[in-house]
């Protein structure tokens, strides 16, 4: 029985997975691993390894966790990470590093604890989706070899440049917020990734998520913003709006969304739905 499968996504952290592979054979006995080409491969790995697997391990960035997790949701299976993406979001806020000793370890007490993942339309989110201009950086950002350098080079570039989305709610008791933002974030956890904590309030296992409105600041705020995103002093002010919610519809002016940092287009109405305790993961 497979107890534990490794799905390794050999284009995170600039294709570098050979030294996680060379140190994985040496300390565990013949272990099962696949060495990603496609969601859809990772997907039929899965379903072949399902039955006989009680661990996931996702060896990526939060896409290539994202992808994995959609296929262990609402069953007892059990996600683990190690942490080789150029964010690394989800993995900074369920406590895994690049330690393979130490993940290991975890494997072997099987501790477990399960946590919430939300939905924009039906599609899996586990950490932070977005619209607006964040949603814009990383359709930028991916024509580009990432890294955090590259990602504020396109995060400058667009934000001279880019005119406010228009929102406007659905949802009752929430229709006092329309109008335009920079940006619209759903936040599980409470950073983007590299430590930029866009919702320090947000649990992953409250039931809610925060949706986060952020106008368009003058240029005078950025470094305020910039430093209090990087300190987790983010709070509501004339700029930025906290709203917790399960579930909310709304419409907006793009297509363009990212989901946990992975470009994806999204048509409106938006309905975002928390699925409360619905993933199990390693702890």
């Amino acid at each position: 029985m497979d107890k534990v499968v490794f799905i390794i996504n050999p284009f995170s952290a600039k294709r570098n997975y050979q030294p996680f592979l060379d140190s994985l054979m040496k300390k565990v006995e013949n272990p099962t691993y696949y060495i990603s080409d496609s969601v859809e491969g990772t997907e039929q790995f899965i379903d072949e390894h399902f039955d006989n697997t009680e661990i996931f391990v996702a060896i990526g960035g939060d896409g290539t966790i994202s992808s994995v997790a959609q296929k262990i949701i609402n069953t007892e299976k059990i996600l683990a990470i190690f942490p080789a993406g150029s964010g690394n979001g989800f993995s900074n806020e369920t406590n895994f590093h690049k330690n393979l000793d130490e993940l290991l370890q975890k494997i072997k007490t099987r501790n477990s604890r399960q946590i919430d993942t939300f939905t924009v339309n039906g599609k899996l989110s586990i950490n932070v989706s977005g619209t607006g201009f964040d949603g814009k950086v990383v359709k930028e950002f991916e024509k580009t070899n990432r890294g955090f350098k590259n990602y504020i080079k396109v995060s400058i570039q667009t934000f001279f440049n880019y005119k406010p989305i228009k929102v406007k709610f659905i949802t009752e008791n929430y229709q006092q917020h329309n109008g335009k933002y920079l940006m619209l974030n759903i936040a599980n956890t409470r950073q983007f990734g590299n430590n930029a904590y866009i919702a320090p309030k947000a649990s992953k296992s409250d039931g809610l998520v925060d949706l986060v409105l952020v106008k368009k600041f003058p240029l005078h705020y950025s470094a305020l913003f910039a430093f209090r995103m990087f300190t987790k002093k983010l709070k509501d002010d004339d700029y930025v709006t906290y709203l917790p919610v399960s579930e909310i519809e709304f419409k907006v002016s793009t297509k363009n969304w990212h989901l946990d940092g992975e470009f994806n287009k999204i048509k409106s109405p938006i309905q975002v739905k928390v699925l409360p305790k619905s993933l199990r993961i390693l702890i």
